[in-house]
């Protein structure tokens, strides 16, 4: 099902009622921001109606004049194909890290992993032997800064990253795009994955966890500059994942036997995103002020 750019509106219209009705009357939508617009797109087969019915309801219904069933004012969530559709990024990074996960058994095979580490590494007997990040670097190997945020350790480490990257990542896709989304989990993984070689020195690590505190960041301090639907992160969610990194750099969350953990890959991920949150965020209420 193809859908179609209906409306482009001026970031500073409030689309927020139209959305609303839209929602109570069941009508498969979503508002994504493209060059200092937001725009509304629907399926190709009912653009003409969703355009009258804007020209009728800019505002949307909020005394509810319409007599929508009752069927349809308590529609359910889009299902998870629904929802992936519109999430394409967000479902191929998971896809990848489940791959990864797969060929490198979620961290035994060394050999596989050797290929995707921030350092290329070789095994004599218990112990790994790094190569600087200079020479892998000179030699072309410029995915590893990246790649490390697809190898996770163990099913848990993989299912938590993933359910919280599904959470967070679909939020900016669809409010920023999907290349949005890519390019900062490209950076994210970037910042903290050398934010923890830098401050930790050569080791195995990674996961999605610096990611995820970058997109943290990014969505609460855009929200708190430019507040938007998309972003309003419960605030038990904020709570607890800052109250997790509280305790993983106090060393407690390793001493109850959880493993080593990549402090310094959080704090960058975070840091990172609460300036790219604040960039962003700056951007469009300025989009949105009246000129």
């Amino acid at each position: 099902m193809s859908t179609v750019a209906v409306l482009r509106l001026p970031l500073a219209v409030d689309l927020s009622g139209f959305v609303k009705l839209l929602q109570r009357m069941q009508v498969p939508h979503r508002v994504s921001e493209e060059a200092g617009e937001q725009v509304l797109w629907v399926p190709d087969s009912i653009s003409e109606d969703v355009k009258v019915l804007y020209q009728r309801f800019p505002a949307g219904d909020p005394d509810q004049q319409l007599d929508i069933p009752e069927q349809a004012a308590t529609a359910k969530r889009p299902g998870f194909v629904q929802q992936l559709r519109h999430s394409r990024v967000t479902g191929l990074i998971l896809l990848l890290s489940i791959i990864v996960g797969a060929v490198t058994l979620l961290g035994d095979n060394l050999q596989a992993m050797s290929w995707l580490t921030f350092l290329p590494f070789s095994v004599s007997g218990e112990y790994l032997h790094f190569t600087p990040l200079a020479d892998s670097l000179a030699s072309g190997q410029w995915w590893r800064l990246v790649t490390p945020m697809l190898i996770h350790f163990g099913i848990l480490h993989l299912a938590m990253n993933g359910m919280w990257y599904w959470e967070l990542g679909r939020r900016i896709e669809l409010r920023q795009g999907g290349i949005n989304l890519l390019g900062l989990t490209l950076l994210f993984s970037l910042v903290s994955n050398y934010a923890q070689y830098y401050f930790g020195g050569p080791g195995l690590f990674g996961g999605l966890s610096g990611v995820l505190y970058g997109l943290l960041g990014h969505c609460w301090i855009y929200q708190l500059l430019s507040p938007n639907p998309a972003y309003r992160l419960p605030r038990g969610v904020l709570v607890m994942m800052l109250v997790w990194l509280v305790l993983c750099l106090s060393g407690l969350v390793s001493m109850i036997g959880f493993g080593e953990i990549a402090n310094a890959a959080h704090v960058g991920g975070l840091v990172m995103g609460c300036l790219t949150g604040l960039l962003g965020g700056l951007y469009s209420r300025r989009k949105m002020s009246p000129i």
